[in-house]
């Protein structure tokens, strides 16, 4: 077909360049779109673990994020775009984990990574996202290392681990007990944060009188349980996830150990689970809670969950469900701020840019150099059946 002219759609776009470049106007053409950005979706990844003994972290935090997005789809989105979450196993495996973000970016393309779990697998995971200038947003991990070195890539919601032990330990100091033990997982995580109690005991004159480790997988704790018991210490402080903490429960109320336990917001995900399991033996346990009591309906951001899991016939319903909620309600504030025009550095300047506020009634803090989100924590003891109460 011979070209005719501009009106035809079949001009000659050499001469029209010439033309345009004469009259000091250049051609760019069509605006590209930011990756996992269309003018209807909003494509947004996650590596997390949904099988093995930590399944019930991925699983639950996975269906608060979804819970949210499923709604917002259904009220037409997010600047005319709908959420769609693509998600991928790593069974708990770093590795695993580096080869699913690698997908992600490179074969999904994906806009954003979010509700990654466990620091090892953060860490296998981050240096890809920087790299590909993908945002990281609410990693289920509160390492201390991740956020005394910023990374303008990485978003936090959840407050630090280091924010929950300064809150045990310093919780035990003014209860007058000032000699604990810690069990701690063997792995990154448990490692990083084990560095990180040693140094709050040492600033609040706590003495660490032993500290143990157990594998993630382990089946029996009672060489660790006679280790600690052989100590003597006024408390045990647990900083271990996922199955391994039904184990060592098991084996220390097995032994008659009576050293009050103490754990991070990780340790237990299942409650009334593990208490049918343990026959009870969750009683007594204390945790640090970085949300609040999913039960809690006097609290606007629970009531909204509690009305938003009965919608959707939910079954799920767990503290590590509402902190999944609470991250997608974040995350979605910050894609409507970033606008319609969304690209991913549009997306960090508009978390960057909420500073002080509250999702819901949830407090948060961000700002070009803050990206750790919510310091809260309170503590909370087990009951018997597995509910909680302070």
């Amino acid at each position: 077909m011979k070209c005719r002219g501009v009106e035809d759609g079949c001009t000659d776009r050499r001469t029209a360049m010439v033309g345009l470049a004469a009259a000091g106007w250049a051609w760019a053409g069509p605006a590209a779109a930011e990756t996992g950005v269309t003018d209807t979706r909003i494509k947004v990844g996650q590596s997390a673990v949904f099988t093995g003994p930590a399944k019930d972290f991925g699983v639950d935090y996975k269906a608060g994020i979804a819970l949210v997005f499923d709604k917002v789809n259904k009220s037409g989105g997010v600047q005319g775009r709908t959420l769609e979450l693509v998600s991928h196993d790593d069974a708990y495996e770093p590795k695993k984990t580096a080869e699913n973000t690698a997908k992600l970016i490179d074969e999904d393309k994906v806009f954003a990574l979010i509700g990654y779990v466990a620091t090892g697998n953060l860490i296998a995971a981050m240096p890809l996202a920087e790299k590909a200038g993908v945002p990281m947003f609410a990693p289920l991990v509160g390492t201390t290392s991740f956020r005394t070195a910023h990374n303008r890539y990485l978003f936090h919601v959840r407050a630090s681990y280091e924010t929950e032990l300064r809150k045990i330990v310093g919780h035990l100091a003014t209860l007058g007990i000032h000699n604990i033990a810690v069990i701690y997982q063997n792995s990154a995580f448990g490692k990083s944060n084990l560095d990180t109690c040693l140094q709050i005991a040492q600033g609040l004159k706590v003495q660490v009188v032993e500290s143990v480790p157990l594998e993630i997988a382990a089946t029996d704790a009672k060489a660790q349980v006679a280790q600690l018991t052989k100590a003597q210490p006024g408390a045990v402080v647990m900083i271990m996830a996922g199955k391994m903490v039904e184990v060592f429960l098991r084996d220390y109320r097995a032994a008659g150990a009576a050293s009050p336990l103490y754990t991070i917001s990780v340790g237990i995900t299942d409650a009334p689970g593990s208490a049918q399991r343990l026959n009870g033996g969750i009683e007594g346990l204390v945790t640090a809670s970085i949300v609040p009591s999913p039960q809690a309906s006097r609290m606007p951001i629970v009531a909204d969950y509690r009305k938003d899991r009965a919608d959707a016939g939910e079954k799920i319903d767990s503290y590590t469900m509402l902190e999944g909620y609470i991250a997608a309600r974040v995350f979605v504030e910050g894609l409507r701020r970033a606008g319609r025009a969304l690209t991913r550095e549009g997306f960090i300047k508009a978390l960057e840019d909420m500073g002080t506020t509250k999702v819901g009634d949830f407090p948060l803090q961000y700002g070009p150099g803050n990206h750790n989100g919510s310091n809260f924590v309170d503590l909370e003891m087990y009951t018997r059946s597995g509910a909680l109460k302070r």
